[in-house]
């Protein structure tokens, strides 16, 4: 049986007519005239009896109304409860990020507090994730994005800066150019133990001689900041020590290459309400996210 036919059909008893009932409905008389003869032709039985004063049920049609409508009273209760729920955003949020990336644990924080009786689940990784089978709502990606069939939202860019302490560059002096960097110690983010690390400085491109790999960038912030090492940091993590005065920037006429931020979620029709919430909530905050990354701030 059609069920949007006999919504229909439940709606021309209701206004007791099938004019008034159309007008209800925003469709054209004909079309819900023909919707309910196809719902009678399928159901081979007259349901409505049509004069000039309107329509009157038959004994076939007063049986199907009477349950039908409780069906559809019931949906409508079942489709506010679940509209209720997302109003009041209670559910999970299913998140994955990049590792060390600090600046969303205090989006997170907050998004929590703005709205407590959503549980978020975050999966913090570099490894490309499939979103869909390992049942992730929202992604954080750094860099191009390559799942053409997923829906990507920019949300930022940013460039890792070149730092070291002022100790280390009171001792092997401030580099002029790229090539300086090969008398320094180097310290190198890297994805993989066997991973060839290449600083693209400009039009420059350096390969350092680095004394540590790792794909923490809290462990090249500590290192640079003990006066070991030179490093790149994200703008959020070198940021504050560089206006303290704790590390010095670096060959900034040479910038590192930019990095595109994008939060990446599967294409559905209808995202639900957490999922939405959630993107326009990272968007509201991100000017806060960008003064984190200001190095001048």
């Amino acid at each position: 049986m059609d069920l949007n036919a006999t919504r229909m059909f439940v709606a021309v008893v209701k206004a007791g007519s099938l004019s008034t009932a159309a007008s209800r409905l925003g469709m054209p008389l004909p079309t819900l005239s023909r919707r309910i003869r196809d719902l009678e032709r399928q159901l081979k039985v007259q349901l409505l009896e049509r004069s000039a004063r309107g329509t009157k049920l038959t004994d076939a049609g007063a049986r199907l109304y009477e349950q039908a409508n409780r069906g559809i009273e019931a949906l409508l209760e079942a489709e506010q409860a679940v509209v209720s729920d997302q109003a009041r955003l209670k559910g999970r949020l299913r998140l994955s990020l990049p590792q060390t990336f600090q600046p969303w644990w205090d989006l997170i924080a907050a998004f929590q507090r703005s709205y407590p009786g959503v549980q978020v689940y975050v999966y913090s990784t570099e490894r490309r994730m499939d979103l869909v089978e390992d049942g992730i709502d929202v992604a954080l990606r750094v860099g191009a994005i390559v799942h053409e069939t997923m829906v990507a939202r920019h949300v930022l860019s940013y460039r890792n800066i070149l730092v070291a302490s002022p100790k280390l560059v009171e001792r092997f002096g401030m580099p002029a150019e790229p090539d300086a960097l090969h008398r320094f110690p180097c310290a190198v983010w890297a994805s993989r133990v066997d991973a060839a690390v290449r600083w693209e400085l400009g039009s420059h491109v350096v390969e350092p001689q680095a004394v540590l790999s790792t794909n923490d960038y809290h462990h090249l912030c500590s290192r640079a900041l003990g006066g070991d090492v030179v490093t790149e940091l994200p703008p959020f993590l070198a940021a504050a020590p560089i206006r303290e005065k704790r590390l010095v920037p670096l060959l900034a006429q040479y910038p590192l290459p930019e990095w595109s931020i994008n939060l990446v979620y599967p294409p559905h029709r209808h995202p639900s309400t957490i999922v939405r919430t959630y993107l326009d909530f990272c968007h509201d905050y991100l000017p806060k996210i960008v003064h984190a990354c200001d190095v001048g701030a």
